[in-house]
């Protein structure tokens, strides 16, 4: 009877050492602690991510691109200033000139030239589409950051996700080594059989296996998402556990009313509407005639000189205008306001597909958002009865009640209940990051 009674009570140590709540993570080691790794917040993550993402510097560079086709595209329509310096050879035959346009055997052209449109619609069509497929640039520029943004976050909590699952199987572990001690001490005793020294060290092991898959999980989700954030992979770095601080979700009109104003996909499609509608316009506008003019200054001569051998100033200027009227291209410029046409049709029906699908994606992701949310709170309270359960298990084993099967059982279960708990915590802030996607921060 002392025995059982010095069993018992060495239970009872073990249960409450057991089943103290540790914190998920340690706390952050000092700030200069030698040999510290990298302790990265989410936004520190972000920040870092979109230094390095190869998306967001190919749409910040196509979004610098289409800057600049617009200022090309302006500078098209504007009056532009040339040099025309040129010298021509005219062959002589019995001393007439073979070439007869020219004045002399020896031409000298050095001018000024100044050209510019009077009216040219196909230009200025051009310009303002180049506008318009600017706008669309930096739309793009805007998803490719919010797409990052879903990969952050999800990175991000993997490696939270991994961390606390290596935590659990450590505390797991300890629970299991504890269980064992108590069988074996048991046996010795007397008080329990061969078999469930066994059944309890089966369960070590198994739990031993565990720690290592969750090590080896942690260790590839940090470098997984090292890719994303550091150009050398090989960087050591943790993350800031901040599962228990996830911000409240939205009502649903407000969403709704967020992912209206604030999409860039909506914003994209749209204008390359405008910009397929403008392309129309240039397309039709290369059938109708165009005016330009030309001024020029400067020597038209047979002599390289100022004067000629008369004193007279060889410097003169003229103006000339230019109005181009197409006829007859067999049907090339049809063609292309037809295909334009269809480009424009193909543009509406993107737009209209668009804003279904994000209505579409808007109702599924707030509906995982909303049943995440909901069941955190159930998780939670798994996880405490779980907990509870195997402490009064493992009492009720060690008075002789109870079976190993039924401490294993227990085990397994709370096991499981601090996994899903942890997988509700990570799949909220998930849902969270997929509806900013949709909507922006909020």
């Amino acid at each position: 009877m002392p025995r059982n009674l010095a069993i018992v009570g060495l239970s009872l140590a073990l249960c409450q050492c057991a089943f103290a709540q540790p914190p998920s993570t340690p706390p952050p080691p000092p700030p200069n602690a030698p040999n510290a790794p990298l302790r990265l917040t989410l936004d520190q993550a972000m920040q870092r991510a979109r230094a390095n993402s190869p998306q967001i510097l190919s749409a910040n560079i196509n979004a610098l691109l289409a800057r600049e086709d617009t200022v090309q595209a302006k500078a098209a329509l504007l009056p532009n200033v040339s040099t025309l310096n040129q010298y021509i050879y005219t062959q002589q035959r019995d001393g007439a000139l073979v070439f007869v346009s020219n004045d002399g055997t020896h031409v000298y052209n050095n001018q000024i030239l100044v050209h510019g449109d009077l009216y040219a619609p196909q230009k200025l069509a051009d310009w303002r589409r180049s506008q318009v497929a600017e706008a669309v640039a930096k739309a793009r520029t805007e998803i490719a950051q919010r797409g990052l943004v879903a990969t952050v976050v999800s990175n991000y909590y993997a490696m939270v996700s991994g961390e606390r699952k290596f935590a659990n199987s450590q505390m797991s572990q300890k629970e299991a080594a504890q269980f064992l001690d108590i069988t074996q001490k048991q046996e010795r005793g007397g008080e329990v059989a061969h078999s469930d020294a066994v059944k309890a060290e089966i369960q070590f092991v198994q739990r031993q296996r565990d720690t290592q898959e969750a090590q080896l999980a942690l260790d590839k989700a940090r470098i997984g998402f090292a890719v994303v954030l550091f150009p050398d992979y090989r960087q050591d770095f943790t993350v800031v556990d901040d599962l228990d601080t996830a911000r409240p979700l939205p009502l649903y009109p407000e969403i709704q009313t967020m992912a209206g104003n604030n999409s860039p996909d909506i914003r994209a499609a749209q204008a390359t509407v405008e910009e397929q509608r403008l392309d129309v316009r240039s397309a039709r506008a290369a059938m109708l005639p165009s005016l330009s003019f030309d001024y020029l200054y400067g020597m038209n001569s047979t002599e390289l000189a100022l004067h000629t051998r008369d004193g007279q100033l060889n410097l003169g200027s003229s103006a000339q205008a230019q109005l181009n009227i197409p006829i007859w291209n067999w049907g090339g410029l049809r063609s292309r306001v037809k295909q334009s046409e269809l480009r424009l049709q193909q543009a509406r029906n993107d737009l209209t597909f668009t804003q279904r699908q994000l209505l579409a994606n808007l109702d599924g992701f707030y509906r995982e958002a909303d049943a995440a949310n909901s069941q955190v709170a159930s998780l939670r309270h798994s996880l405490e009865l779980a907990a509870d359960s195997l402490k009064l298990t493992l009492l009720r084993y060690t008075a002789g009640e109870v079976t190993v099967l039924e401490v294993v059982d227990a085990q397994t279960t709370l096991v499981q209940a601090r996994n899903a708990f942890d997988d509700g915590m990570v799949r909220y802030r998930l849902a969270i990051a997929n509806l900013q996607t949709l909507t922006g921060a909020f």
